[in-house]
């Protein structure tokens, strides 16, 4: 999505149908000029056609889900053919890469067809791949490499709103008496009073206005309209029956609009989204997640998963000392759905810069950052290029500087990226925080991230256990997680002084505490009122195997 910070630009912009030129001016910087769509004077063909249900089944062990995911912006992850732009081949050829770190799944930001040609959330054709990504087939040998190698891949799905250039809009835009017109939510003139991220979201057209919050080439949808539900959930059969393993879905707060005061999370969202899960469901091991940062919770139970989004900034700012937000990281899951979706950044400036950024470069408190949320519940997804301490992008602001090419290697013409030049600008500290640099280096962020996966990966308590007897005691965060017979507990100190003499409880009456993070030899004993102390080296992590 693009940021608030963008939208308010691209509102306050003068009306124009010169996409690159709006993006451009609000810091997008890099979208390839879009030929404005002509007047509608014809009805081109949509493809509407019903996909049934065909599910290949799954490849995949039971539970993959519960693994870390990567989010990977395939413009941005590797180019396979000198052009600058990454492709899904590109990602093929870095799938060993992703297995050795301990990746489980594979979010992809829109691979779809699209109209702005860069973020890919103006989708133009649902059923085809971005043209600069490859083909169909290209799509396929991913899901078949992907899964030959244990990895689930999860599309990002776009369902609120299209493109502009959609046959589908540009069919409602022809006359009021079009058959797709109430496809869109279409009004005879603008409506007053509505101020959606800080602007108008009504756009005028000859035939009428618009509803398009996020950019007037951005039009949305009428998820009211049944016929519109049913064409989303044969798209969604179309890439299902492909072997996809399922999907993120983009601004589930926004689907329904029953006001100028009543446009974000409508209880109709809920009731939407509840019929894609129950889709899913009909399909073996499939998984889907949502974003809905106005409220997780809720929609952490209606689609299945959802992002944590309010959980985010405390994670961080317990790695950087602060004693509130390592009690909100220790409460959060009290009364949270454990299958919420955790990160720490993603490709929204909304959602916090990069990492790296976040913590201006402490590596310390990085790696604190990073095993708070790959070991509390949920499913934890990695934001590309965070594994080696990836930064914003150098001379940019706002989503570009977050989607900057991958750091493969020092190399500051193409960090390995590509054999041509790369189509936006590097990561500012691609010289000294790349892939290659760390891959032979046990101190090094990519190590201590493969460290976190193959503990969450080995045990089930950590991949999906149970949330017990959490406590935060000043910058302490300690909790257990249980899963059939094995329970694990976690803890952390964030303070940068060793913490003496900490108290635990909660914990079998005379249970053995063997430390199996550091694998070190350290134990420790409770007694028969469950009760034990340990004594924690500064910014540390500490998992104990309990029994």
């Amino acid at each position: 999505m693009i940021d608030e910070t963008n939208r308010r630009c691209l509102m306050a912009a003068l009306a124009s149908w010169a996409a690159a030129a709006l993006i451009a001016a609000c810091g997008g910087g890099s979208s390839p000029a879009v030929a404005p769509p002509p007047p509608p004077v014809s009805q081109p063909a949509v493809d509407v056609s019903t996909v049934a249900v065909a599910d290949p089944g799954s490849a995949l062990a039971p539970g993959w889900q519960h693994g870390a995911f990567m989010e990977i912006f395939v413009r941005s992850y590797q180019d396979s053919g000198g052009d600058g732009v990454g492709d899904l081949k590109g990602l093929i050829s870095r799938l060993d890469y992703l297995k050795g770190l301990g990746i489980s799944g594979i979010w992809l930001m829109p691979v779809a067809q699209s109209q702005d040609g860069d973020h890919g959330y103006a989708v133009s054709n649902y059923r085809a791949i971005e043209t600069a990504y490859g083909t169909l087939a290209d799509f396929d040998e991913l899901i078949k490499q992907a899964h030959a190698r244990g990895i689930g891949v999860i599309v990002d799905y776009v369902m609120n709103h299209s493109a502009a250039q959609n046959p589908l809009f540009i069919n409602s835009s022809v006359a009021t008496t079009n058959p797709y017109r109430d496809w869109y939510v279409w009004q005879a003139t603008a409506p007053t009073g509505w101020d959606v991220f800080g602007g108008n979201p009504w756009r005028t057209s000859t035939t009428g206005s618009y509803y398009a919050p996020f950019w007037d080439q951005m039009p949305d949808f009428n998820l009211l309209n049944q016929a519109v539900v049913s064409y989303h959930q044969d798209n969604l059969r179309f890439w299902l029956n492909r072997g996809t393993d399922g999907f993120r879905f983009d601004a589930v707060g926004n689907l329904v609009e029953n006001g100028p005061s009543a446009w974000a999370d409508q209880p109709q969202n809920l009731t939407l989204m509840a019929g894609m899960r129950t889709l899913l469901d009909g399909y073996s091991q499939r998984y889907m997640v949502c974003e809905g940062p106005g409220n997780p919770p809720a929609y952490g139970v209606s689609c299945g998963s959802a992002f944590a989004f309010d959980l985010r900034p405390n994670i961080v700012a317990a790695a950087t000392g602060n004693a509130g937000a390592v009690s909100a990281v220790a409460n959060y899951f009290k009364t949270a759905p454990t299958n919420l979706a955790t990160m720490v950044s993603n490709h929204d400036s909304f959602a916090g810069q990069r990492l790296w950024d976040q913590v201006a470069g402490n590596v310390a408190q990085y790696k604190l950052a990073a095993a708070t949320y790959l070991l509390l519940p949920g499913t934890p997804f990695i934001y590309y290029g965070e594994e080696v301490g990836m930064a914003g992008g150098a001379g940019m602001q706002s989503d570009a500087a977050l989607r900057t090419p991958m750091s493969w290697t020092a190399d500051t013409g193409n960090a390995g990226f590509t054999t041509g030049a790369p189509y936006r600008a590097l990561s500012a500290n691609v010289a000294a925080q790349n892939a290659q640099a760390q891959a032979n280096d046990p101190n090094s962020l990519l190590a201590f991230y493969k460290s976190m996966l193959a503990l969450r990966n080995a045990r089930p308590s950590l991949a999906q256990g149970s949330y017990v007897a959490p406590f935060a005691n000043q910058l302490v965060l300690g909790y257990q997680r249980s899963f059939g017979g094995e329970r694990s507990l976690v803890v952390i100190n964030y303070a940068t002084a060793p913490a003496a003499a900490v108290a635990l409880a909660g914990l079998p009456a005379n249970a053995t505490l063997t430390s199996v993070y550091p694998n070190d030899g350290t134990t420790a004993t409770a007694d028969a009122n469950g009760q034990a102390q340990l004594t924690l080296a500064a910014q540390s992590v500490r998992v104990y195997d309990v029994r």
